[in-house]
């Protein structure tokens, strides 16, 4: 099934593409797809927004296709579950990834606190053709670390380390990560509710 993803974040798309590797979606993005405001108070809600969005935009362009849409964060408990929804516009849109990594540890350093848990958190939102809509959640737990370890995956993945490893996202082979991550979560379960 085409199904085109609310997204131009080439990074997430490659890791979409891995994750449904091998399901009934065919993933692609709409060149032509402009970002909204993510103006909900959740992720589920901003999800929502996106998928709707592309879906309208699809539909002026007398395309007919399958919609897929995600928003995820980073909770962070030292800081009082920041940035969550705001994970990827943190210290500001036009901030580079590698200064919104040192920015987010610079505020855990500066908290005071001890506690180093976090977690990513997906939502996942699927609208079919026929005007049907799916959702799933994922949440990957674990940890920040002090300084940036890896060289794969995007966004906060060199800061976490998840339950049970002593390795980030960034040091985990793709497959390997995609089995436990927040995203790959909301996919398996996603996936689940498509085939039922």
């Amino acid at each position: 099934m085409k199904t085109f993803v609310a997204t131009k974040n080439f990074g997430k798309l490659a890791e979409m593409r891995e994750i449904f590797a091998g399901s009934a979606l065919d993933l692609d993005t709409f060149p032509l797809y402009a970002d909204v405001d993510e103006t909900a108070a959740d992720y589920l809600g901003n999800a929502r927004l996106k998928a709707r969005a592309l879906a309208a935009q699809l539909e002026s362009g007398g395309i007919v296709a399958a919609v897929l849409a995600d928003d995820s964060g980073l909770e962070v408990a030292a800081l009082g579950g920041r940035p969550g929804i705001y994970s990827a516009r943190y210290a500001g849109v036009e901030t580079s990834w590698p200064d919104r990594r040192e920015r987010l540890l610079e505020e855990v350093r500066a908290s005071g606190s001890t506690d180093r848990g976090a977690r990513f958190v997906c939502a996942m939102v699927l609208l079919l053709p026929d005007g049907r809509g799916l959702d799933a959640t994922g949440i990957a737990s674990g940890r920040i670390v002090d300084e940036v370890r890896g060289r794969f995956g995007f966004g906060y993945d060199p800061i976490f380390v998840p339950d049970g490893d002593d390795r980030t996202f960034a040091q985990f082979p793709e497959e390997e990560k995609n089995r436990i991550s927040h995203r790959g979560r909301a996919a398996a379960a996603l996936l689940a509710r498509l085939r039922a």
